[in-house]
């Protein structure tokens, strides 16, 4: 069966209530403690979760035979590599809002409360080609468009959106966004893990274990990188901007988005000062939110690195949206990140207008 959708009592937007319950001493008896939490006070316990599982990557080898080459071999190699982190993960979260699923038991075959006999409808969502955990990837939420056509010539994916709630809580967490490079013993990676309420995501941290720096954010209360404030650039003008993009993991299952990325980066290059993959989109999304980079923008669904640094960089103070100007929901084909002088400069540029 598929995990339960527990919805924690008593939640608004700016509050989430657990009930604890404590054995007594007559059996069967208990006495129910009520905790009352707000999203600030999630974050350093997701925190150290984070920080428990960085540390865990470092000590992990990660280069002790020939690189894959078949992607079923890679996948394998993955999946031994993240399991441990996984494990650490779940106990810090199980305890922190016992109840709440991830992203993966509402849709994953390999969940362990999945139903065996039932079919996966959520395909190949997530894995070590974007640095994604596998199947830790929502999707499209319900009532929110998951149409990737991005201008003439564009087709249909052909990889279906796995759904996020419309109502409750669930977990998104990649333990290695970045997956590929850690395994070639590069930098770029990081940990990312967000508590997504009512499809939005309302907590979030990212943490660099080889940086040292850890990115927080609570809807409604700001954003830090180590417990400093983040803003985002002041910059007005693209030419000299630095401006970075990604693309989802296995991303041949979304032809439209791959057309669309070739697209926009023939666009864009021209007309600013750099554009680079700096590796984990969840980190690179947070980067701009604290100015290191000027705007990211990516074609594609790839939710489960999109939520926490969507809400990084709402909470800083930039502009998050769809690459039409929307604002970005869940299952959106398209992302764009930038502060509010050269948001609209780089819609402009994606959305150039149609030859009559």
């Amino acid at each position: 069966m598929r995990a339960s959708r527990r919805r924690i009592d008593g939640i608004n937007r700016s509050r989430c209530r657990t009930r604890t319950a404590v054995l007594g001493a007559g059996e069967g008896s208990a006495v129910h403690v009520e905790k009352l939490m707000t999203y600030v006070s999630l974050l350093a316990p997701m925190a150290a979760a984070a920080h428990e599982v960085g540390a865990l990557l470092l000590a992990t080898p990660r280069r002790t035979t020939a690189p894959a080459d078949a992607m079923e071999e890679l996948a394998a190699a993955y999946l031994a590599l993240e399991a441990p982190a996984v494990a650490v993960m779940r106990r810090h979260l199980d305890a922190l809002l016992p109840g709440v699923p991830w992203a993966e038991e509402l849709h994953d075959e390999r969940s362990p409360n999945a139903d065996p006999n039932a079919s996966s409808s959520a395909g190949p969502i997530a894995g070590p080609c974007a640095g994604t955990s596998p199947g830790t990837s929502p999707g499209t939420s319900p009532g929110t468009s998951a149409d990737p056509s991005t201008g003439p010539g564009a087709t249909p994916d052909t990889a279906p959106a796995p759904q996020l709630p419309v109502e409750g809580d669930v977990w998104t967490v990649d333990v290695i966004d970045g997956a590929v490079q850690f395994m070639r013993d590069l930098p770029y990676f990081c940990v990312s893990l967000a508590l997504v309420r009512d499809g939005e995501p309302v907590a979030a941290a990212l943490h660099a274990p080889l940086l040292g720096e850890t990115y927080l954010a609570a809807a409604g209360h700001g954003a830090t990188r180590n417990g400093e404030t983040i803003t985002p650039s002041v910059r007005t003008r693209l030419e000299a901007a630095l401006v970075g993009t990604s693309h989802p993991p296995f991303a041949a299952g979304q032809p439209a988005a791959v057309a669309a990325a070739g697209r926009s980066l023939a666009a864009v290059l021209p007309a600013v000062g750099a554009v680079r993959n700096l590796g984990p989109t969840s980190w690179q999304i947070a980067d701009t939110a604290a100015g290191r980079l000027d705007a990211f923008w990516e074609y594609g669904r790839d939710d489960a690195n999109l939520l926490p640094g969507a809400l990084v960089a709402r909470e800083a103070g930039a502009v998050v949206s769809d690459t039409a100007g929307r604002s970005w929901q869940a299952g959106a084909s398209g992302f764009l990140v930038a502060p509010r002088e050269l948001h609209g400069q780089l819609l402009d540029l994606l959305n150039p207008p149609l030859a009559p």
